[in-house]
């Protein structure tokens, strides 16, 4: 089962209501507005990185009112109470908060601009603490499902024991052509990285300052490198360099290490700290977030989650996932290891989610594992999207030493890495032409199921469909500006008789025009750009799945 959010106004009534909590102590608090801010969306520099604008600007994304932070009076006024603070949620709109106090809690609810506490139940909740679903079908060992040590000179690199998880997707020419993660930033969200600060498999991390920084949304101000090891192996299939030995997806590309997963216990605030450091992720300027984590069952049963939740629409986590991808990120998550689980064998959150990439594993010779979670969702949809290695896969384990792992936790960084050097290579794309090309060059792609969605990528299939992608699209334009730099008689022309969407991008990707409409909002568009001041701007047309930016500079 699975928890549905409550959605109930607390009322105050003479007898002391009870409030629900998402960990023992800890509640969620949400807001009703973002009025009075300090911020806007005119100055998204003040809130974003200039990575993260570029992001939003490259792929046409404008910058909309949930990117601002919450308003710090309402976080100053919460804590007036006496609540102590966990961590905000701009997306959301809200805040987590502990406290033992029921007056502060009826404190915070008297606030005029507190919606609710989610939420409210009849009687007190008792804890139960259980094993965490998620990992529990995870094994750590000496043994490899496919032995291929005599396959490991194909390439200029020595892979090691990561060769086979490389090359069962077509990876290995992507990184011979030089495509190996440099410049892409990803972000890890775990419950820990214990050991990796010292491993050997990231001396090249350390050293080339590829780790750009860590953030704990459990202990806040807390020491990422401590209480798990999940973090680690999960880093190492991307970001392990050690010829002979290992060798990851992505080892030349950069990474943030983001704690949002408590590793003893299994609460419904996880996935409000999974919102939270997505949202710090997408601040920072990540192109893809790796989550090896997912959410089904509760140490509280009334948080658990139904199959109904698992509509892309329901569950926090899957929702937070969701506007990360609205961001432009390449949100790649684990399926789960449920699959042999009759009672719930499907995917859980976040790998629910619409435009969430979700990774099934196979073994070495591509059989599916049988803890593999399935769909399809509950809307019908196809799940998992595709499927890697992650029964056998090659991992860095404790003490400098490396082994091997399986679990959905393994398949899903595997993808990550390979679909950021993918991305390199085709820089300028939106995150989900990325995902698409790679679902079209899976081995299902022909007839997909819910056992392995679009099956195993061929990254160098994947390149093809993308490049076929940008050539289609860049052949057939849709619309001319004529002379560029314009002046005040720049003529704007659409070269389509059909419905357009025509948006206008400062540089700081801001949207400053948008409309939509036939051609006859020709005049309507040439007279904005003609108007514009002085600067560099970015026109960017869709008409259906045709899209066409054009870089225009105002004189």
């Amino acid at each position: 089962m699975k928890y549905k959010v409550l959605l109930m106004v607390v009322l105050f009534a003479a007898a002391m209501p009870l409030f629900s909590q998402i960990a023992p102590d800890s509640y969620y608090i949400q807001f009703s507005d973002k009025a009075g801010s300090i911020y806007s969306i005119d100055q998204p520099d003040e809130f974003l990185s200039q990575r993260a604008i570029e992001r939003r600007q490259h792929q046409g994304i404008a910058i909309v009112e949930n990117d601002i932070p919450v308003n710090q009076n309402y976080i100053d006024g919460v804590e007036a109470t006496g609540a102590t603070l966990l961590y905000a949620t701009k997306w959301l709109n809200g805040l987590t908060i502990t406290t033992t106090d029921q007056s502060v809690l009826d404190a915070i609810l008297a606030l005029p601009y507190v919606v609710e506490i989610k939420g409210f139940v009849e009687e007190p909740l008792k804890q139960q603490i259980k094993e965490k679903v998620f990992f529990k079908n995870e094994v750590i060992s000496d043994e490899q499902s496919l032995n291929s040590a005599a396959l490991k000179g194909t390439s200029e690199f020595n892979y090691g024991n990561a060769f086979t998880q490389i090359n069962q997707l077509n990876g290995i020419t992507l990184h011979d052509q030089g495509f190996r993660g440099q410049g892409m930033v990803i972000g890890i969200l775990d419950g820990g990285f214990q050991e990796a600060d010292t491993h050997i498999a990231f001396d090249s991390l350390r050293n080339d300052g590829q780790i750009l920084g860590t953030k704990d949304f459990v202990h806040p101000g807390g020491n990422v490198y401590t209480e798990s090891y999940h973090g680690t192996m999960v880093l190492s299939t991307i970001g392990a360099n050690v010829p002979g030995q290992m060798i990851g997806t992505a080892p030349k590309a950069s990474f943030w290490l983001l704690r949002s997963e408590y590793v003893n216990t299994e609460n419904l605030i996880e996935e409000y700290n999974w919102v939270s450091a997505a949202e710090f992720a997408d601040s920072v300027g990540v192109d893809v977030i790796n989550s090896s984590l997912g959410y089904i069952d509760f140490d509280m049963p009334v948080w658990d989650h139904t199959y109904p939740d698992m509509d892309g629409n329901t569950a926090v986590c899957t929702i937070g996932a969701d506007l990360a991808a609205s961001k432009g990120i390449l949100v790649v998550n684990s399926a789960g290891n449920s699959g042999d689980n009759w009672d719930f064998p499907y995917v859980g959150s976040p790998a629910d989610g619409n435009e969430v990439f979700s990774i099934g594993a196979v073994d070495g010779n591509g059989i599916r594992a049988s803890f593999s979670s399935i769909g399809p969702t509950f809307d019908g949809r196809i799940k998992p999207d595709v499927m890697a290695m992650g029964s056998g896969t090659a991992i860095a384990s404790y003490g400098n030493s490396f082994s091997y792992g399986s679990g959905t936790s393994f398949s899903s960084p595997v993808t990550a890495g390979m679909s950021t050097c993918l991305w390199q290579a085709n820089p300028l794309v939106p995150n989900m032409d990325i995902k698409y090309a790679i679902m079209q060059s899976g081995s299902y792609m022909e007839n997909p199921d819910n056992y392995y969605g679009y099956g195993i990528p061929d990254f160098q299939l994947a390149r093809a469909v993308l490049t076929n992608l940008i050539e289609a699209r860049s052949s057939e334009k849709l619309a001319l500006v004529n002379p560029n730099p314009i002046t005040d008689a720049t003529n704007f022309s659409l070269l389509k008789d059909t419905n357009f969407s025509v948006k206008i991008f400062d540089n700081l990707g801001k949207s400053v025009y948008e409309v939509d409409g036939d051609k006859s909002i020709e005049n309507e568009v040439e007279s904005e750009l003609n108007t514009l001041k002085s600067g560099f701007y970015i026109l960017h047309i869709q008409v259906s799945e045709l899209e066409q930016s054009i870089k225009i500079i105002k004189l």
